[in-house]
């Protein structure tokens, strides 16, 4: 576990918290983190997977909220 930039170069953290992890994802183009917890059953590859869909998520909805008209 720990910090590693994947393809995309957003940078992921995984920290064992007891019988959590916490897992945050940061895009260092927009600055953007998202953090979320599950369990450490769960394995390290879906929460990976479910903290960079969180962070699409967040980047696409931040971009459609800048496009909206007011």
């Amino acid at each position: 576990m720990g910090s590693e930039a994947d393809r995309s170069g957003v940078i992921v953290e995984l920290v064992r918290l007891g019988r959590l992890i916490r897992v945050s994802a940061m895009d260092p183009a927009s600055l953007t983190e998202v953090v979320l917890q599950g369990p450490a059953a769960a394995g390290e590859a879906a929460l990976r997977h479910a903290v960079l869909r969180k962070l699409a998520y967040v980047l696409a909805r931040r971009a459609g909220a800048a496009r909206a008209p007011r």
